[in-house]
């Protein structure tokens, strides 16, 4: 297996390029390529408008990579459904698939653990196993839309990871998510978080995508966001503010600045007017989460007064801002908080 080619990681054009090297027409890549993409097949055998020759031929050399469902959670007060599932070499990773009124959203991981060491995350609780493959990206959405039966119309790269860390692969997946011969998502229905690695911000803003791009900001100074993000000690906050805002001129997206609030450390009126001065010259919306208390740290939420005041004071100076709704309290819904309670356990999770 380990020296078969990863096909389902190849976009259109690599695709083309290998089935010409093959001695195969370039036409037979966009029928291979929507097998995989569109029909979503396991086995090259169900490719039926290929020779049987040329399905042998891919057998011996690529292997299709499908994830394995573990486990799924499903939530008993929203339906919010947490998806455990197992990735080649035996890790565990997250997705979670949310409904709202405006489509189905998936939020997904990008890498098998996160060396980003954010105070408040349950994803960098034990490190980074390994990035996330194209096909791994992939197939965190394919799975979930043949289990739900429903079409996912959002993605959210939010999950347990960061994105930036992975971006080759990312940035990869982002063009084969949106491709005509895929599943064809509009780049307006993908947003991709990042605590703000600012070479990739502005590296990615020159790609002059349509995707939002998601800051986790999570403090108004450089002091506070350093006890939270151990990446403040290397970007300000000036450095990753005037990323976004290169990023707006590049691509005239809005910016979402992601702030999660902890009770007695970053959730009070002056900060928020803090926040307000921060940000208020940049196009952006600013994203309030009630942070979710992880057991293996001492934070706590924000009590809903304070979320309201904080919300308020934004307001008040011209700031858009939103509560985020909590999803799937009651199935350990933050990132990386059920694949934890897997790997504390040492054993071995059930399969479906």
């Amino acid at each position: 297996m380990e020296d078969k080619k990863d096909i389902k990681s190849y976009n259109y054009i690599e695709l083309e390029q290998e089935m010409k090297a093959m001695g195969e027409k370039a036409f037979r890549a966009k029928q291979i390529y929507q097998w995989l993409h569109k029909e979503r097949v396991k086995s090259f055998d169900e490719m039926t408008n290929l020779s049987k020759a040329l399905r042998e031929k891919l057998s011996e050399n690529f292997m299709i990579n499908t994830l394995e469902q573990v486990d799924v959670l499903i939530s008993k007060i929203d339906g919010t459904r947490k998806y455990l599932f197992r990735i080649q070499g035996g890790s565990i990773i997250e997705s979670v698939f949310m409904k709202y009124h405006h489509g189905n959203s998936v939020c997904i991981s990008t890498q098998s653990g996160c060396r980003m060491g954010c105070k408040f995350c349950a994803s960098t609780l034990n490190g980074l196993e390994r990035n996330l493959t194209p096909s791994d990206l992939l197939e965190q959405i394919y799975r979930i839309e043949e289990d739900t039966g429903e079409k996912v119309s959002n993605i959210v790269l939010m999950g347990s990871g960061e994105p930036m860390d992975n971006f080759d692969n990312v940035v990869k997946f982002l063009g084969m998510i949106t491709d005509e011969y895929g599943k064809n998502l509009s780049q307006r229905n993908i947003t991709v978080s990042t605590c703000g690695l600012v070479p990739k911000i502005r590296e990615l803003a020159d790609m002059k995508l349509q995707i939002t791009l998601a800051l986790s900001l999570h403090a108004s100074d450089d002091e506070t966001r350093k006890e939270l993000m151990p990446i403040a000690n290397k970007y300000t906050i000036d450095e990753v503010l005037d990323a976004c805002r290169y990023y707006f001129d590049q691509t005239g997206r809005r910016i979402t600045f992601e702030y999660s609030l902890v009770a007695g450390v970053n959730d009070t009126v002056e900060e928020a007017q803090k926040l307000a001065n921060l940000v208020k010259r940049i196009n952006c919306h600013v994203n309030l989460i009630p942070v979710n208390p992880i057991k293996e740290r001492d934070f706590v939420q924000s009590e809903n007064k304070a979320v309201q005041a904080f919300k308020s004071r934004l307001e008040k100076n011209k700031i858009n801002a939103t509560i985020r709704r909590e999803m799937g309290r009651d199935i350990n819904g933050a990132c990386g908080q059920l694949r934890n309670e897997v790997m504390k356990k040492g054993e071995e999770v059930r399969n479906v």
